[in-house]
């Protein structure tokens, strides 16, 4: 009840003049050249720039610091969720009334942050995530390969959350209301903390829509910070870790009953084979035992992580 007034009282306050405090949160790992531009840009559209530096070994710490970037050192390089995470801390320590997170190697435009403020500032929206498939014009720009693991792996969030129908899931071109910033509870240090978010989302009814963002693939601006093949794999990784924590008795505990079915049925087969004639079939008889293993193992996993779940929602609702 007090995240939706203090929604309510934002959308008052905005209504009769008051200015909500805007942070821009930038995570940045070794992007010296493309710095300067984001903090110079964000500046103007936010009361305050914060970068978390992510173990930079080049100068991006100490170019954000001198053009008036508030800076959040990591010592090593943890991770981009890490990154995200310390951004979300340092926005409720501010208590921030909306946070946008861009990413520091100059793909978004800041240009383009009253455009994910927008919904937020109306009450429309908790959560705005500045998308590159919305206008279909400006996702030809991404390289094939990019558009094409974005596109699987926003499906595959999709379908393991009901809170999905997003059309860009790994967009980190963001924009979190107050309410949004007091219920997220996410985890992931690597590049799933994005489909970590829409997951958590989901739990605690956040309202997720999305706007049109151009995204920068050409000429000085890097393409990425991280090898794609890595970071695919990491988010696909995440990804079916979070549905299965979301839904163990369907992905794990119907997996695990099919293998004990399976299990059964060779071991059926491997008694009418004994019967019959008086040995045992060793290729059967290992199968009967591998099916009986790996459908114990699915399904009493299953048991354990339903039963964690439900003790921490009790615990967070008592």
């Amino acid at each position: 009840m007090e995240n939706d007034d203090s929604q309510v009282a934002l959308s008052n306050a905005v209504i009769v003049g008051f200015k909500p405090l805007v942070m821009i949160g930038v995570p940045a790992f070794n992007v010296e050249k493309s710095i300067s531009r984001v903090v110079l840009v964000a500046k103007k559209h936010a009361d305050c720039v914060v970068v978390c530096d992510d173990g930079s070994t080049d100068l991006t710490a100490e170019i954000a610091e001198h053009l008036g970037a508030d800076v959040i050192r990591h010592e090593q390089n943890l991770g981009y969720g890490a990154a995200i995470k310390s951004l979300l801390r340092h926005a409720r320590k501010l208590k921030a009334d909306v946070l946008v997170t861009l990413d520091g190697d100059g793909q978004h435009d800041p240009r383009e942050v009253p455009t994910l403020l927008k919904p937020i500032l109306d009450g429309s929206a908790d959560v705005v995530i500045g998308s590159r498939f919305v206008d279909k014009s400006l996702a030809w720009i991404m390289p094939w390969y990019r558009r094409a693991g974005v596109k699987f792996i926003t499906k595959l969030s999709n379908n393991g959350s009901t809170a999905g129908g997003v059309k860009d899931a790994q967009s980190g071109f963001r924009a979190y209301s107050r309410k949004a910033l007091d219920a997220l509870n996410v985890s992931e240090n690597g590049m799933g903390v994005s489909a970590e978010i829409l997951f958590s989302s989901r739990r605690e009814g956040l309202k997720v829509c999305e706007v049109p963002a151009s995204c920068s693939y050409g000429g000085e601006v890097k393409t990425s910070t991280h090898n794609p093949v890595r970071h695919g794999v990491d988010v696909v990784a995440s990804i079916v870790r979070l549905m299965v924590e979301e839904k163990p008795l369907v992905l794990l505990g119907l997996p695990g009953l099919g293998c004990l079915a399976v299990g059964a049925l060779f071991g059926i087969w491997m008694l009418q084979i004994y019967t019959l004639e008086h040995q045992i079939m060793t290729n059967v008889a290992l199968a009967a035992i591998g099916f009986e293993m790996i459908g114990f193992f699915c399904l009493s996993t299953a048991i354990m992580l339903y039963a964690i779940s439900r003790l921490a929602r009790r615990l967070k609702s008592g």
